[in-house]
């Protein structure tokens, strides 16, 4: 059996990550007090687990307490202190916040959250591999940086606020069943949503209607059966559900510019030739 495929491509843009600089576990008490003067070095992550703290920055005073997440900026003078005499917290300061910002967990804003427990965790991951320090230890820490910050992402994203998680499983279903008849009114009955609700939340999460965007998956799928296969283009038309073989070649040509023949002869060529 030859099997249809189609690529799953992570956007050809950059992603940027943060670098670990240090991370710091602290139990303070009512001695402590840390003025930056200067500000910050680097952008940090309070995240206090227990107790109360508070931070002054820019004349503005944010009271960290437990089971909240707070992120900082870099050379903005701050003054931050333990509050009631009781403070845990963890520290962790970075390279830049354009990760932060790109999954726009807030700067400057205390945030409650319901997964101390698992940034607690991956704290904790990252301190022992900083002590032991075994081999790609430098790259397992900044991956549990950036675990940390998707730990919060999914929980308090704005993004998260307007997404529809019922949408998961649709989308899901369309690409495992991408061979098979997919009609609009099966999809309206896996999301329990009337019509107008169904096709204006999947427009605002894909850009396109259900019918456009199961045709852009089909049509990816045959450049690929195109490209890595023998099937004749009645094969892939078969397989993909399309009408028939003229149907699936006018749409490919309108998509792509070139008919599914040529497009495979000269893909053909280029190999050949490579």
């Amino acid at each position: 059996m030859t099997f249809i495929n189609i690529p799953y491509e992570l956007e050809k843009n950059d992603v940027p990550t943060p670098v670990l600089h240090s991370i710091w576990k602290v139990h303070a008490d009512n001695s402590y007090e840390v003025f930056q003067r200067e500000g910050f070095q680097f952008p940090g992550l309070f995240i206090t687990y227990d107790g109360n703290g508070s931070i002054r920055i820019a004349n503005q005073t944010y009271e960290l307490e437990k089971n909240t997440f707070f992120f900082v900026e870099s050379g903005i003078p701050s003054m931050y202190k333990c509050v009631n005499n009781d403070w845990k917290f963890y520290f962790i300061d970075f390279s830049q916040l354009n990760m932060t910002r790109n999954l726009k967990l807030p700067i400057r804003e205390v945030i409650s959250t319901g997964k101390m427990a698992e940034a607690i965790q991956l704290c904790e991951r990252m301190i022992d591999s900083l002590i032991v320090q075994p081999l790609g230890h430098a790259y397992a820490s900044n991956i549990l940086l950036q675990e940390i910050m998707l730990l919060f992402t999914r929980e308090h994203s704005v993004v998260g606020l307007s997404y529809h998680t019922e949408l998961n499983k649709i989308l899901i279903y369309i690409h495992r069943n991408l061979d098979k008849q997919i009609r609009i009114e099966d999809l309206l009955q896996l999301s329990g949503w009337s019509r107008t609700t169904f096709f204006t939340r999947f427009r605002t999460l894909t850009g396109l209607s259900p019918t456009d965007y199961l045709l852009k998956l089909k049509l990816a799928s045959a450049r690929v059966a195109l490209e890595t296969t023998s099937l004749s283009l009645k094969e892939i038309a078969a397989k993909l559900q399309f009408y028939d073989e003229f149907h699936f070649s006018k749409l490919f040509k309108k998509a792509f510019g070139q008919s599914p023949s040529t497009y495979r002869k000269l893909r053909t060529m280029r190999t050949e030739n490579s």
